[in-house]
C-alpha cells in the first residue's frame, strides 16, 4: 500500500485493473459534467452479479444526489450498490474475486 493519499482517479485505475483481472464488464463515464448528477461512478457486471459503485477518497463525502442514487438503486432487486474507498481495498478484492 502506498503512503500518499490516493486520489479518486488513482483509485479508479486500481478498481478497473481488478475488474479486468476478474473478468468483469464495466462502464465508467470519464466526463460526467453533462450527465445526471449523482449517478454512480462505476457500473460492473459479471452475471449473475450487477454492481453500481461510487468511488471516493478515504476522506471524500457523498453528495446528497449520490446518496439518493445509491439508496434508490439499492432498492432494486439483484442490484448491489457500494461506496468504495481505498481503505476498503481488501474487501473489494474479495468481493470481485468471488
Amino acid at each position: 500500500m502506498t503512503t500518499h493519499l490516493m486520489t479518486e482517479k488513482e483509485f479508479m485505475a486500481q478498481i478497473i485493473q481488478l475488474l479486468e483481472l476478474y473478468d468483469w464488464r464495466y462502464y465508467h463515464t470519464f466526463d460526467s459534467r453533462r450527465s445526471a448528477q449523482g449517478f454512480p461512478d462505476l457500473v460492473a457486471i459479471r452475471p449473475p452479479r450487477f454492481i453500481l459503485a461510487e468511488l471516493k477518497t478515504d476522506n471524500g463525502k457523498l453528495t446528497a444526489a449520490q446518496r439518493e442514487w445509491l439508496e434508490a438503486l439499492g432498492r432494486v432487486p439483484h442490484v448491489e450498490t457500494f461506496c468504495w474507498r481505498p481503505g476498503d481495498f481488501e474487501e473489494i478484492v474479495a468481493l470481485l474475486r468471488r
